[in-house]
């Protein structure tokens, strides 16, 4: 499942959502991206808060995408992503990744992938503003890396060596 929200966010009641929705599993992995606290005292280039903006109805088709893959790929019990849009100020939530899957190995893995697949393929644009005026963000190196690593894995994630 996938949300956007356009306001700050708690994790706490989406993480009890998926326990509910994965009574089963016997491992649930959350992920929170939190905007850094970039306003710098004295600093020139003071950032006040970061802007996201989205396209809306292909941001979704796509998110969905990344989560029905991932879970298929380490066959998971459930996943759930909250995104968020907007104004954003430091120290707030952007995002949340809640896997939850028999096995740890694959809970973790799937959050990984789903995390990392976000940043590369989701039509999200992220702006800095500050003092200076604003400044929009692009695609990390690291990010692409990241992604291009799970293409160059075999398709068939197996956790069954980790059943701990």
């Amino acid at each position: 499942m996938f949300e956007i929200v356009d306001s700050p966010f708690e994790p706490e009641p989406y993480y009890q959502k998926v326990r509910v929705a994965a009574p089963h599993a016997g491992a649930l992995v959350m992920f929170t991206g939190l905007v850094r606290d970039l306003y710098q005292v004295g600093d020139d280039a003071q950032i006040t808060h970061l802007e996201l903006e989205h396209y809306p109805g292909m941001t979704e088709s796509i998110c969905e995408s990344i989560i029905t893959e991932a879970m298929r790929r380490f066959e998971i019990d459930h996943a759930h992503v909250v995104h968020r849009v907007g104004k954003i100020l430091a120290n707030e939530h952007i995002v949340l990744v809640l896997v939850a899957a028999s096995h740890r190995r694959a809970a973790f893995d799937a959050a990984q992938y789903i995390m990392d697949f976000l940043k590369t393929d989701a039509p999200f644009w992220k702006k800095e503003v500050g003092a200076r005026g604003t400044h929009w963000l692009g695609l990390k190196r690291k990010d692409q890396q990241a992604a291009q690593r799970w293409q160059n894995l075999s398709t068939n994630h197996d956790s069954s060596h980790d059943k701990q």
